[in-house]
């Protein structure tokens, strides 16, 4: 049976390194959540190694930038990887295969504030999917109203109708924002596969991008290490993919269905049998990121 802890601190005293989600966990994208920048605190004040791993689209200075706002210091973490960040990377380094061959002419589908994932790259940004030879992904703007598939519809035919391969910077289908359930690209790429379009996604769970956070992390035993997130989809089951256990955090993207709303009580079967249902067993379930 999944354990049900009260705070972090029993499994900040049996890890080493910790590999931390940020959205659902640390924050809502706008505010942090009650209790956990005092975890970052007392992780850094034991000498914890600890990296932020997030599927945001965008560069890792951008998602820093967003947590200072919120009060979330630098000092507190070890080092951060974002999906964007890892993104960029590969398309400077132009590896794996995938990667090189994408032409230079791009579409981006996402907002403004997420094209620092093309910055510096010898790359050219077109204004339509007849002129692209390839997709950046990056999502809907969380920022501003509601929005579902169907209103990315005609540019996601248009550019399947080209055949456009098209990377996705974030795998999440729907993160919370301020309380608000938003989709993201990955969202827009199942629609694409969908239509046949073919799609690289990079970020969690795939375990590629844990290679460079292990690397971040310094830890040498990874049966040392913890990995904590809300989502079974990405964290909990990119943590099974590379061998390392994980803390399930059950008020985040899933605190819906499992009735978590408001003061509910955990129900620490009905958790148990979700991730189960998913092939998940977590090691940990806490209702939140406290101490």
């Amino acid at each position: 049976m999944m354990a049900l802890l009260d705070g972090f601190a029993p499994l900040a005293e049996a890890h080493d390194g910790f590999i931390l989600d940020l959205w659902g966990v640390i924050h809502d994208g706008v505010t942090p959540y009650p209790g956990a920048i005092e975890v970052l605190e007392k992780l850094r004040l034991a000498d914890k190694r600890v990296v932020l791993l997030s599927n945001a689209p965008r560069r890792n200075e951008a998602a820093q930038a967003s947590m200072r706002a919120m009060g979330i210091a630098d000092a507190l973490y070890t080092g951060i990887l974002t999906s964007g960040e890892a993104v960029h990377l590969h398309l400077r380094d132009r590896d794996p295969p995938f990667f090189d061959r994408l032409g230079e002419r791009v579409f981006h589908l996402g907002p403004e504030r997420d094209k620092n994932v093309m910055a510096d790259l010898d790359l050219t940004e077109v204004p339509s999917p007849s002129l692209a030879e390839w997709v950046l992904n990056t999502g809907p703007d969380d920022h501003g109203g509601d929005q579902s598939v169907d209103d990315f519809e005609d540019t996601l035919a248009a550019c399947a109708a080209l055949d456009l391969p098209m990377v996705c910077a974030n795998p999440d289908l729907e993160v919370i924002r301020g309380g608000r359930r938003v989709i993201c690209a990955g969202a827009l790429a199942a629609r694409y596969a969908e239509l046949g379009g073919v799609v690289r996604q990079v970020g969690k769970p795939d375990p590629a991008i844990y290679q460079r956070v292990f690397r971040l992390l310094g830890v040498r035993d990874r049966a040392r290490t913890l990995a904590v997130g809300d989502a079974l989809r990405t964290d909990i089951a990119g943590a099974a993919a590379v061998g390392i256990p994980s803390a399930w955090v059950l008020g985040g993207i899933h605190a819906e269905e499992l009735g978590l709303a408001g003061d509910g009580a955990v129900d620490v079967a009905r958790a148990a049998r979700r991730a189960a249902d998913a092939g998940l067993m977590p090691a940990a379930a806490l209702r939140s990121f406290r101490w």
